[in-house]
Formats: C-alpha cells, sequence, structure tokens
C-alpha cells in the first residue's frame, strides 16, 4: 500500500514538473504578441494618415501651435 501510494506521488510529481518546463517555454508566444502588436499598431498610424492626408486639421493644428508660440516669443 505505502509503495503504491508513494509510486502515484512520484507519478504526480514528475508529472507536473513537465508540465511546468512546457508551459514555461513560451518564447516564441511572446514574439508573435509583440509581431501583433505592431501590426496593429501600423494599421492605427495608416488610418491617422489617410485621414491626415484628407482633411487640413493637422495643417491647422500646427498653424494655430506655431502662431501662439511666436506671439508669446515677440
Amino acid at each position: 500500500m505505502l509503495r503504491t501510494l508513494v509510486s502515484i506521488q512520484l507519478l504526480v510529481l514528475t508529472g507536473t514538473t513537465r508540465l511546468q518546463r512546457r508551459l514555461s517555454n513560451d518564447r516564441g508566444q511572446s514574439t508573435a504578441e509583440y509581431a501583433l502588436v505592431l501590426l496593429g499598431a501600423a494599421g492605427v498610424a495608416l488610418l491617422f494618415v489617410a485621414w491626415a492626408t484628407k482633411t487640413d486639421k493637422i495643417a491647422r493644428l500646427l498653424n494655430s501651435v506655431l502662431d501662439q508660440v511666436l506671439s508669446q516669443v515677440t
């Protein structure tokens, strides 16, 4: 009976260490997550550039900021 309990405990312990090693080896997963984040950021940047080229809001914003800065200097 004791031998059976020790064998079961040994199987459980070796199974959990194998599982921990398998789960801790996820270096490729983090690389894939970074790639997806970069693709999402590039998509948002493309949408922003497309919007900025079709409207003159960015130019007006920059002009107003420069006008305020120049009025503070002079």
